[in-house]
């Protein structure tokens, strides 16, 4: 699994990069400065969550358990929240109105807050990470 996590974090790095110079270049002269901005923001959540893929992936202070269900809401998520981010900025562009699908923008918002909660709740849990808390305050 970890081999998985490390995979796709890398992956939605790169596909974030791809997709911000496209934003930034491809669409300016293709959707309105708002768009752009509204695109950007799925560029930014999308890489926030690849670089969190790799720190999950990394980490010993969450259980492998723990680790693929947050891999999953993170998955999840971003698909959801950024992928709808993108079609609904570039809404303009296409025949099939994206206004539609938008109620799984905030779907995909929760499945990330709740895999920042349960990597928090891990955290706070680990007992190991509590004796590290007490050495270091």
């Amino acid at each position: 699994m970890t081999r998985k996590i490390i995979i796709t974090g890398a992956l939605f790095g790169l596909i974030s990069i791809v997709l911000g110079a496209f934003g930034a270049h491809g669409l300016k002269n293709l959707i309105s400065s708002d768009s752009i901005q509204t695109f950007e923001t799925g560029v930014k959540y999308q890489m926030y969550h690849a670089l969190l893929l790799l720190f999950i992936a990394n980490t010993n202070y969450i259980s492998q358990k723990t680790k693929t269900i947050i891999f999953y809401l993170i998955l999840v998520g971003t698909i959801f929240f950024s992928g709808s981010i993108y079609a609904l900025a570039t809404n303009t562009l296409s025949s099939f109105n994206f206004k539609t699908i938008g109620f799984i923008t905030p779907i995909g918002g929760m499945f990330l807050i709740l895999a920042w909660g349960l990597m928090l709740i891990a955290f706070l849990k680990n007992s190991q990470n509590k004796q590290s808390f007490k050495e270091n305050n």
